[in-house]
């Protein structure tokens, strides 16, 4: 398994899982659970169905730390999805069409019901602080 892995398979990947997660917490997250099991069972049928479950759990952590205002657990849930859609990506990557596809139907933007936003950001640093702004997903990746 290792080896280089594509650029496009991580960058697709990333935005599955921070979308996945994102999404367990809104009113359309049966239809997210429902297409990404749906997804895991063409390369994985064996595992679906456990899948499914650990996208339960994951919901009920993501709502609990939600409510505690622990983003840090929001991130680390995040990046562990990226990493499991990264290696379904990797074992059969003709999946990325249909995964794409997921993803735009169930985007953030289609669980307003279509609706979109303006998003207005506002920020003031002083002395060496850093702002990092987005109306969307975000990754920061520093040493």
């Amino acid at each position: 398994m290792g080896g280089l892995v594509d650029p496009q398979v991580v960058a697709l990947a990333g935005t599955a899982g921070t979308t996945i997660v994102t999404l367990m917490a809104t009113d359309v997250w049966q239809r997210t659970r429902d297409g990404v099991t749906a997804i895991w069972r063409r390369v994985h049928p064996d595992r679906a169905d456990a899948v499914a479950g650990e996208l339960d759990l994951t919901r009920d952590e993501i709502l609990a730390a939600r409510n505690a205002g622990d983003a840090q657990t929001e991130a680390e849930l995040q990046a562990e999805w990226q990493g499991r859609v990264r290696r379904l990506l990797q074992a059969d990557p003709a999946i990325a069409a249909d995964l794409r596809t997921l993803l735009d139907e169930l985007s953030p933007q289609s669980a307003t019901s279509g609706d979109v936003c303006n998003v207005q950001l506002h920020a003031r640093a002083t002395g060496n602080g850093r702002i990092y702004q987005a109306g969307r997903d975000q990754h920061i990746k520093e040493s």
